[in-house]
């Protein structure tokens, strides 16, 4: 466990103090060992290339799917044997999300950043569950809250024990079926004192606003949007860009229309990194109220 403890404080010291920012990124769910695979040497190698520190990410259950006959993923066991030869094979750190506080425990032992998903950002008995894995925590905002409630929520992993949290924003729901992204949490997130990140492909999703043929509903999105959003964040200063890249999207069984193609990540990278580094988001501006004197 103090080994553990020891890498979770310096993968938090890297993710913290990343010039100009990291990226959390990979496909949105496990569909085989052999992909899963063949996105992290790509995504290792386009990091190594552009400077970016990479956590490694995957899902092993997509447990809030839109119908329960959708692609969920190999599940908990299989899923976290896929995710911990990555981790040996490519020497990446793994992000991945849990559902139930049960499962953080032994998620714990593969993955070094444990997520909560947007839905369950408030949940103390999952937050605190997480906590106590010792590694870092990465809290997703609900579409339903306002960035305030996220101090709150880092504030239950912090007084389970943990210090090592980070925010994520993913867009508010705006209607039924759209979600928009607010610059301004971005901001106001800050105010959990920790690492703030922008999802910048689920802040897209159009949930349960694609009908299907022959019936139902899938999630939708608007994928060409995904740098201008990506732009804004880096702009305003995020410490930390989550980014769900396919190598085939329109074949990809979650999220297809909200995951970025892998042949245009480094394209994207590069430009970010370009924003980022003349960008001097990441410090509040200093505003002066006196009256303007003429010289």
């Amino acid at each position: 466990m103090a080994s553990s403890s020891s890498s979770a404080v310096a993968l938090y010291h890297q993710l913290k103090t990343a010039e100009p920012f990291f990226l959390l990124a990979g496909p949105n769910v496990i569909e085989s060992e052999e992909h899963v695979f063949k996105m992290a040497r790509h995504l290792k190698a386009i990091c190594a290339r552009v400077g970016v520190p990479l956590v490694f990410k995957s899902s092993f259950d997509k447990a809030n799917r839109t119908s329960s006959a959708s692609f969920r993923g190999p599940g908990l066991e299989q899923g976290l044997s896929v995710l911990e030869k990555v981790k040996a094979a490519y020497d990446l750190p793994i992000v991945t999300d849990v559902h139930e506080s049960w499962q953080c425990e032994q998620v714990g032992r593969v993955a070094d950043v444990v997520q909560i998903p947007a839905f369950l950002c408030r949940q103390t008995d999952l937050l605190t569950s997480a906590a106590r894995t010792g590694r870092v925590v990465n809290i997703k905002k609900g579409q339903f809250c306002g960035a305030s409630v996220m101090a709150n929520s880092a504030e239950k992993v912090r007084q389970a024990g943990n210090e090592r949290v980070m925010v994520c924003e993913r867009g508010s729901m705006f209607g039924y079926n759209d979600l928009i992204v607010d610059p301004r949490n971005l901001e106001w997130m800050r105010e959990a004192n920790c690492p703030v990140v922008a999802d910048v492909t689920h802040a897209l999703q159009q949930p349960a606003g694609r009908k299907l043929e022959g019936g139902g509903v899938a999630s939708g999105g608007i994928r060409e949007l995904i740098p201008c959003v990506a732009r804004t964040a880096v702009a305003v200063g995020v410490d930390g860009i989550f980014m769900e890249v396919h190598d085939d999207p329109l074949k990809a069984p979650v999220d297809g229309p909200t995951q970025w193609p892998l042949r245009h990540l480094e394209e994207l990278l590069n430009e970010l990194v370009a924003i980022a580094r003349v960008s001097k988001g990441k410090r509040p501006f200093q505003i002066d109220l006196t009256p303007f004197a003429e010289d």
